[in-house]
């Protein structure tokens, strides 16, 4: 387990320097309703049960960073019921290959799929998922962002995960062309409580959400797939494709993921989630504290008033925000009281959300 951290806590290094060449840009995520369906969903997939008809497909995606429109398309479905949360997941793919068969493995070393949840919107405490066209499947847990010390729990396991695969074409034959794969699953909610009897299937409520296809560009050797390396025998880098854009080379920052909205009516093609004004502040918060972090790893320490990290003010939906910045032994916290719900909305220095 320490071993899988390290190496994790490498990758999310590694990018990090991507993400300084970057920058840090704030966008706006994206939403989805996902509606409530009475019909039996057989996971196979395929998506004909009348259910998914019904409702419209996401966006299709874009890079991770939020600029350039991806080689192949991507684009995701959703719904639920009182036991699952329903995702179909179309991705165009003229070479869908995949070697890793055994379950919890690095998928993200094959294309492939991935899920990402924070079911309270925190930011600690989430939960990753992803899928190769083998349907091979890595799920984990993951207490806190890399930015800081966390646990990545491996032996976490989605109990009762339905997943199928349906590839338009031949999986592993570098003699054809294929047109893609498609993935559909049944995600039980029950993975997801903290307590054995909280009730947490989120009926009208929204969970923070996003998804992500890691695709490589391959080569053929000895008659088989595999990803491409250059004329020093380096792997060429991967491609990051996501539904809600995250503004840098890194999906483990959960306060810019999407928003999917749980809702009860019968399934329809209309996105009727408006964003709360009080994720709209969290966004200038979380704004903040970047900066504040940022001057940290500069410079070994963190701003000491709330003018240092704004010189501007800060105004959501025509109201003007006022942030404080409380210095303490072990950090930080910013904080302010909403204008839209007489609400403290905290954030502290690893990055935890508390609402009061």
């Amino acid at each position: 387990m320490r071993l899988l951290s390290k190496y994790l806590k490498l990758i999310f290094l590694t990018v990090s320097s991507v993400v300084c060449a970057q920058g840090n840009k704030q966008l706006t995520p994206k939403t989805y309703t996902a509606y409530k369906t009475t019909e039996k969903i057989s996971i196979d997939g395929n998506d004909q049960e009348e259910a998914w008809n019904k409702v419209n497909w996401s966006e299709p995606f874009i890079d991770i960073v939020g600029e350039k429109q991806p080689k192949y398309k991507t684009q995701v479905k959703m719904l639920w019921d009182d036991k699952y949360y329903y995702i179909l997941a179309k991705m165009e793919e003229p070479h869908v290959w995949a070697n890793l068969t055994k379950r919890d493995t690095i998928i993200f070393h094959n294309n492939d799929f991935e899920v990402f949840i924070d079911p309270d919107g925190d930011t600690h405490n989430y939960y990753e998922l992803e899928i190769n066209a083998l349907n091979t499947a890595w799920d984990l847990f993951v207490s806190k962002p890399y930015r800081v010390e966390n646990a990545v729990l491996n032996d976490w396991n989605i109990t009762d995960l339905q997943s199928a695969v349906k590839v338009n074409g031949t999986i592993n034959n570098p003699t054809d062309t294929d047109e893609g794969w498609t993935l559909e699953m049944a995600i039980p909610w029950s993975v997801y409580k903290t307590g054995y009897y909280q009730k947490n299937v989120p009926a009208d409520k929204f969970w923070r959400v996003n998804f992500s296809r890691v695709n490589w560009e391959h080569q053929i050797t000895n008659g088989k797939y595999e990803r491409k390396r250059d004329a020093n025998n380096k792997l060429l880098h991967e491609y990051n494709w996501v539904w809600s854009p995250m503004g840098v080379v890194n999906m483990h920052e959960p306060e810019k993921w999407g928003y999917v909205f749980f809702s009860s009516e019968a399934p329809t093609t209309e996105n009727t989630f408006k964003i709360p004004q009080d994720e709209k502040i969290k966004w200038e918060l979380y704004q903040l504290f970047r900066i504040q972090n940022e001057n940290f790893k500069k410079h070994g320490k963190y701003f000491a008033t709330i003018e240092s990290l704004t010189k501007s003010p800060i105004t959501v939906d025509g109201k003007q925000l006022e942030p404080k910045l409380e210095i303490h032994r072990s950090g930080f916290n910013l904080f302010l009281k909403s204008p839209f719900t007489n609400k403290t909305l905290l954030i502290k220095e690893d990055g935890k959300f508390i609402s009061q």
